[in-house]
């Protein structure tokens, strides 16, 4: 039964920085220009902690993680961040635009408690690369916390905590706000009413906890957990004392056994997945009559790509260098009934498996999400091919999460991303 609590949180201290100048996107889709650019708004900007520069004379004492601990501990010390005096959930929302569509992402900032994957209520649906997982494995390390959060989903069609957080939107100032380079703008409210704090609980533990964008990040945390019980450390929580960021009624001895994340409703609006197009090289000369042989092939106007591919629940995107045409591939249902069932009939899955693994033999892929940019990619002879997808849709993630199977990587892109450093998880003081 999935756990969560509140907990005292670290804050950045508005009397002191702007919120706008502070916080950061996701550290995977961090750009080196736009590393630079976040350096150069503050000195006290998040990425210099949760993904700070690798320096030319970097050695085992002097490093960015070493630097992301000092960092951490100078603005604790001198109340850049603010520790939050009470247990607290924290609200969420952002204000965006996609596709001429006003919406609004809302949940909350909760610990839940860590559980081994696929014996519990926390599900994953996607791999994970091992580069990652080194690199925030060792931010954890150095700033015993974590720093940014995992995007989580819950199904609660009661949405008891949902109207708790509607109605904190509605009546409360937000702690903080910041808009982000897309222009959409986030805020965080506080909520540390025990009335309220019980309600969002008693709605929310014992559901399903399914991890929309963070696996690395989950699975890092867990790794970390594992790490700490082998060597012993962290001692007896001693929570009537204060002296941890749980919340006091908690029966968990150690910190390291929670992680921090954002929970959103699947009941609410305001989610969207975006697709996540794919550029290969080194494909056949022949890829058009290898294909032809396992799905049916629609020719289309290249200017009417997105358009033709939203209108089917199932096709695949082609588009080959040097070729005028492009095509929708309509696949037969022949070739992979070896795949769980939960994946088969996902078009990410015909393109991992069946296009890509077994009739192209591609090793060589990269991600793009503008469709435009894809093409304009190809056409620059940059890649020889592009497959192009559909959104893979919120109830596919939750089947395939709860079936304990995987998509391939970059299968979701969820939409807006959550910005880094509205609020911390020091696993102590």
């Amino acid at each position: 039964m999935a756990e969560i609590i509140p907990f005292r949180g670290a804050l950045y201290n508005t009397q002191e920085v702007s919120g706008e100048d502070v916080v950061a996107p996701p550290y995977d889709i961090i750009t080196p220009e736009y590393k630079e650019h976040l350096y150069s708004k503050s000195p006290y900007n998040i990425v210099r902690i949760d993904f700070g520069k690798e320096l030319e004379n970097d050695s085992e004492a002097d490093n960015k993680y070493t630097r992301a601990a000092a960092y951490l501990n100078s603005w604790l010390e001198s109340k850049i961040l603010l520790s939050s005096k009470n247990p607290a959930f924290y609200v969420y929302g952002v204000d965006y635009r996609i596709k001429d569509q006003t919406k609004r992402l809302r949940g909350l900032f909760a610990l839940v408690k860590i559980e081994e994957l696929g014996k519990g209520s926390i599900y994953p649906h996607e791999c994970t690369h091992s580069k990652p997982k080194a690199d925030r494995l060792s931010v954890i390390r150095a700033c015993n916390g974590n720093i940014s959060p995992i995007f989580s989903l819950y199904n609660s069609p009661e949405r008891k905590a949902s109207e708790v957080i509607e109605q904190t939107m509605r009546t409360d100032s937000p702690y903080i706000e910041a808009k982000d380079a897309d222009g959409a703008v986030h805020r965080l409210w506080i909520i540390e009413d025990k009335r309220a704090i019980e309600i969002i609980k008693n709605d929310i533990s014992g559901r399903s906890v399914f991890i929309a964008d963070g696996h690395h990040r989950y699975e890092t945390a867990l790794e970390f957990q594992k790490e700490m019980k082998f060597k012993g450390e962290g001692g007896i929580m001693k929570a009537e004392k204060g002296e941890n960021n749980l919340h006091p009624s908690s029966f968990v001895l150690h910190p390291y056994d929670y992680v921090l994340m954002f929970l959103a409703n699947i009941s609410d609006e305001g989610l969207t997945i975006l697709p996540a197009h794919r550029l290969v090289k080194n494909v056949p000369d022949n890829t058009l009559s290898i294909l032809s042989k396992h799905f049916d092939m629609e020719t289309i106007l290249p200017s009417t790509m997105e358009e033709k591919l939203f209108k089917h629940e199932h096709a695949i995107g082609f588009f080959q260098r040097g070729d005028k045409q492009q095509y929708l591939l309509h696949y037969r249902d022949e070739d992979i009934k070896d795949i769980h069932p939960a994946l088969r009939a996902l078009d990410v899955t015909v393109l991992h498996e069946l296009i890509f693994n077994r009739l192209l033999k591609v090793t060589d892929i990269e991600y793009e999400m503008d469709i435009k940019e894809t093409m304009e990619r190809v056409n620059k002879g940059l890649y020889d091919a592009a497959f192009f997808l559909n959104p893979t849709r919120v109830k596919d993630v939750e089947r395939v999460a709860i079936s304990s199977v995987r998509m391939p990587p970059k299968s979701t892109y969820f939409y807006p991303k959550l910005l880094t450093g509205m609020v911390i998880y020091k696993f102590s003081g």
